[in-house]
């Protein structure tokens, strides 16, 4: 296994868990941007208001995303289980 390769496959790894963990993301900064302006505009400044809904968001986010995500994740998990033989010598 050449430090090429190695490289190759770290880079593969941190932009699958990029295009994985971009769609979750967007949503908490989404929430998480509107529940600030609302906080901003009515002045109220409680801890769980900002909180719950974006867990909730994640959460639904999940549900809605994780096939897809389960998907690009077993596709990589079998793509480096193929080449195991490779990667050994």
């Amino acid at each position: 296994m050449t430090p090429d390769s190695i490289m190759g496959l770290a880079q593969s790894s941190i932009y699958l868990t990029i295009i994985v963990l971009a769609p979750i993301l967007g949503v908490a900064l989404a929430v998480g941007l509107i529940i600030s302006i609302f906080q901003a505009i009515t002045q109220i400044q409680e801890q769980t208001l900002s909180f719950a809904p974006k867990i909730i968001a994640v959460f639904a986010s999940l549900l809605f995303f994780g096939p897809w995500m389960l998907t690009h994740l077993v596709d990589f998990t079998r793509n480096i289980l193929a080449d195991l033989t490779r990667f050994i010598g």
